[in-house]
């Protein structure tokens, strides 16, 4: 197999990575109680997915 015969520079590295870059999760509002929660996700606030409820969220300390 061959093999690189001189080494290549940190900046053309990173060149090649400028489109590697995390996208902003999708957040949508929750059909039950109207808070923003990810696509797919149960809603963090009332424990709701898909019109059911499947989690009893705990209550959070203000």
């Amino acid at each position: 197999m061959p093999n690189p015969k001189r080494r290549h520079s940190k900046a053309r590295g990173r060149k090649r990575r400028t489109h590697y870059k995390a996208a902003m999760p999708s957040l949508v509002a929750c059909s039950n109680c109207g808070e923003m929660k990810m696509t797919h996700k149960v809603c963090p606030a009332c424990g709701f997915y898909y019109k059911k409820s499947v989690i009893i969220p705990k209550k959070s300390k203000k």
